[in-house]
């Protein structure tokens, strides 16, 4: 049996065994996680000990970048949910977009903050607002987490500044502004599509809450408005903060300025600092001496979520010391001139990465920087073949993959519902986006 042979017949293992512990066995997802990551290391003769090392790495890097962020994001969440912010700027959402829009008003919103700022962050920043729009239009919660979950993720993927967008023009040799025009146009498109068929599956009863909810997230009753609520521009102040914040450091290194500060106060961490303070600041009043009180109830739920998701790291970081990305690439070798063949093989090869390795990110990259080499053998323009690289690089979330915690357990979501909402989501937004570009590759000649 070849090398990559092997790594993806334990991959496969190691993937059941996770999903039979935390279904069939019903063991926490943790667990379930380590399980399959000791089976996928010592499958693949990775030995005991560097098993055991890359475990433990994998779940500090991954905590290191986005654990801060998420427990003040929690933080920031309860106060705002606590102080009827959250509530007023759903009300105010609904009454503006009107009833029939207000989730597409609400996954447009989330598109736009997803542009400069990290899926992760986007998600966390706008649960409380998906949960109090539930409430208003007394649908159920997945509507509204369903289409934060698909825009968000769709702009993250497809929108520059964010990392692989931003690198596909880099890797590929065209305009950046090509791959923002093009790559907002077919985002808005993919979201679109993604979100009206997903609700209409919704409606036809693909949830069953029974199966697909923990009940830790409860959406049933709203709670009265305090009094002394912040109002709608005071609510918005927490949740823009930290997204105007980041947007100075992409501004900054648009316009080739340099600055300490900057890049202090961009930092996801301090951005989401100074969004959690205001949130003190604006719910003082309708809280009075109970701010502490719900921050440490948010704290103490958010710990769960930070195990699951560094765990979901450890997985990824064993995977990745297999070697596999490097094993595949080597076992690519020509596809051809064709537009079709080289969109298809681009999309295909980044699902196989992002179904072994679960980092969106590296998915991507490691095929744009693969594909780039066919750029020139046809007349096609390489934004579509990015595009194709990007979508497969989203197109499978599911439990080796940091997004797909983070998604499940802000969301009050089984493993079920995790793969129905998350992961389906992406595979949406993948869909419509090969379908432009095989659209494209059709046209060209």
């Amino acid at each position: 049996m070849s090398d990559i042979a092997k790594i993806i017949l334990w991959l496969i293992i190691a993937i059941l065994v996770i999903l039979a512990s935390i279904i069939k066995l019903k063991l926490n997802p943790v667990i379930g996680l380590i399980f399959g990551s000791l089976i996928m290391g010592i499958g693949c003769n990775l030995g005991l000990v560097e098993t055991v090392s890359n475990i433990g790495t994998g779940f500090g890097n991954l905590l290191a970048g986005i654990g801060l962020p998420i427990g003040l994001g929690v933080i920031l969440g309860k106060l705002l949910e606590e102080s009827g912010g959250a509530r007023i700027i759903a009300e105010t959402l609904v009454k503006k977009a009107g009833e029939k829009y207000a989730l597409y008003a609400l996954g447009f919103a989330a598109f736009l903050l997803a542009i400069p700022v990290f899926f992760d962050i986007t998600f966390i920043i706008l649960v409380p607002l998906a949960i109090e729009v539930s409430k208003t239009l007394k649908k159920p919660l997945p509507y509204t987490i369903g289409a934060i979950t698909i825009c968000a993720a769709g702009a993250h993927t497809l929108v520059p500044p964010t990392p692989n967008p931003l690198a596909a023009a880099s890797i590929f040799h065209f305009d950046l502004g090509i791959m923002l025009g093009v790559g907002a146009a077919v985002c808005l498109f993919a979201c679109m599509g993604g979100m009206f068929i997903y609700f209409k599956m919704l409606d036809k009863g693909f949830w069953n809450k029974e199966a697909d909810e923990t009940g830790l997230v409860d959406v049933a009753d709203q709670k009265p408005v305090p009094e002394n609520a912040p109002s709608f521009a005071l609510a918005l102040l927490p949740l823009l903060l930290p997204v105007i914040c980041i947007l100075l450091s992409t501004i900054s290194t648009a316009l080739g300025v340099e600055s300490k500060a900057i890049s202090f106060i961009s930092d996801k961490t301090i951005a989401m600092l100074l969004g959690t303070l205001a949130a003190y600041l604006v719910s003082r009043r309708a809280l009075k001496g109970k701010m502490d009180e719900f921050a440490n109830q948010a704290v103490a739920s958010s710990g769960i979520v930070l195990l699951i998701t560094g765990a979901g790291g450890s997985f990824g970081a064993v995977i990745s010391a297999t070697g596999f990305a490097d094993k595949l690439a080597e076992t690519f070798q020509s596809v051809g001139s064709s537009p079709i063949m080289i969109v298809l093989v681009a999309f295909g090869l980044a699902v196989v990465f992002r179904i072994a390795l679960g980092s969106g990110t590296v998915a991507s990259i490691t095929t744009m920087n693969i594909m780039a080499g066919f750029a020139g053998l046809t007349s096609l323009h390489p934004v579509f073949i990015a595009l194709a690289c990007l979508a497969g690089g989203i197109s499978i979330g599911h439990v080796n993959d940091s997004g797909f915690w983070v998604v499940t357990n802000m969301s009050g979501y089984t493993v079920k519902g995790g793969l129905k909402s998350y992961t389906i989501g992406g595979a949406f937004i993948a869909l419509f986006t090969i379908i432009v570009c095989i659209i494209a590759a059709l046209f060209t000649h």
